[in-house]
């Protein structure tokens, strides 16, 4: 191929290149189709800055540049067999993020050492606003109508419109942390009380507040009963109650010390933060299997296929096929991700240490 004559700005390593990419690719383009490839840029500027060329070379030239001097295999272009890429957003928040809740179009993150809960949009992760709330917020719930929140310092919860404005502020037991709602009401976990009170969602009335277990963490909802995580460093259990009258209606060995459990449509998960491992049961309890995920899993969530934790000490998160329990994936977020969610299209985190979220 012959050399053409040098446009002005055009250095002697960008003139090259297309003899380069011609000594690589001849075998996979005829010389006459990578030549009317190289015309469609323009005459007077360098072809790696050419705009309207931009489509193309991501295919023709952008992607075998960065092969060169490399140990890859060229053909790995030529038949579509991409890199694979990072596909994490990282968002900066506020001081200690905890909890994430989905209102249905944007993501709730509560700061709990800023004493504040930030909204973004979920499609394009813009900051909608922040909103001061109490001591050391942790769990969030959204009602479909409004977000709560459990201030773990204030020893109460609060109720706030989607536009930020707080409806109630209501008083529970001591260290409120988990929050679920069941269709009607809010269940709350009082860590220090090992207690959990139910609230009605329309008014944050007391309906009632009912002996959990030891330190109630986190809990979840599965159709019919409430399911509370007993997170006490020798703890092994789960307890299942009535959200009817609050009585316990079972209580289940899973693995060391759980924190966080998940309803996947039929079977419930539990994270053990001291096996480093979530157990998989019926909700009568059988167990159904145990899978390893890493050091201290803390945070769970089901996008409606699979099973994603939280690896609080790993600074991980795995994804896990929900029908057998298959790892499918290992992520690095921020430092000690905490608490997951999902939003129809994305699972979202919170980063503890690293004062960011994670939308993977």
């Amino acid at each position: 191929m012959r050399d053409r004559k040098e446009s002005p700005g055009h250095t002697k390593q960008k003139k090259e290149l297309p003899g380069r990419l011609e000594e690589i690719y001849g075998n996979l383009w005829p010389k006459h189709n990578l030549r009317s490839k190289m015309k469609r840029t323009s005459q007077s500027t360098p072809f790696t800055r050419t705009t309207a060329a931009a489509a193309l070379w991501v295919f023709t030239l952008s992607a075998p540049l960065a092969l060169f001097g490399q140990a890859s295999n060229p053909l790995q272009l030529g038949i579509l067999r991409w890199y694979s890429a990072n596909q994490t957003t990282t968002i900066n928040v506020g001081v200690q993020p905890v909890g994430v809740a989905f209102d249905g179009a944007n993501m709730w993150i509560s700061n709990a050492g800023s004493n504040n809960l930030m909204k973004f949009a979920a499609n394009d992760c813009t900051l909608l606003g922040t909103f001061t709330v109490g001591n050391y917020p942790r769990g969030l719930v959204f009602d479909g109508a409004n977000i709560w929140v459990a201030n773990s310092k204030s020893n109460n919860v609060m109720k706030l419109k989607t536009d930020g404005t707080i409806l109630g502020t209501f008083a529970v037991g001591n260290l409120p942390t988990g929050l679920v709602f069941d269709g009607l009401n809010i269940w709350v976990s009082n860590r220090n009380d090992n207690t959990v009170t139910k609230l009605r969602a329309s008014d944050g009335s007391v309906l009632g507040t009912f002996p959990a277990g030891q330190m109630p963490w986190f809990m979840a909802f599965d159709g019919t009963n409430l399911w509370v995580a007993n997170s006490c460093p020798t703890c092994t259990t789960v307890t299942k109650m009535s959200i009817t009258d609050g009585s316990i209606v079972g209580t289940y060995t899973v693995g060391g010390a759980p924190y966080a459990v998940a309803f996947d449509g039929t079977n419930m998960w539990v994270a053990n933060t001291g096996t480093g491992n979530v157990t998989k049961m019926q909700t009568d309890g059988t167990i159904l299997g145990a899978y390893p995920t890493g050091v201290q899993p803390i945070g769970l969530a089901f996008d409606g296929t699979n099973m994603w934790v939280a690896n609080y000490k790993g600074n991980t998160v795995v994804k896990l096929r929900a029908s057998d329990g298959a790892l499918l994936g290992t992520f690095a977020p921020g430092l000690q991700p905490y608490i997951l969610a999902f939003d129809g299209a994305n699972i979202w985190v919170t980063n503890f240490q690293s004062n960011t979220i994670s939308k993977m």
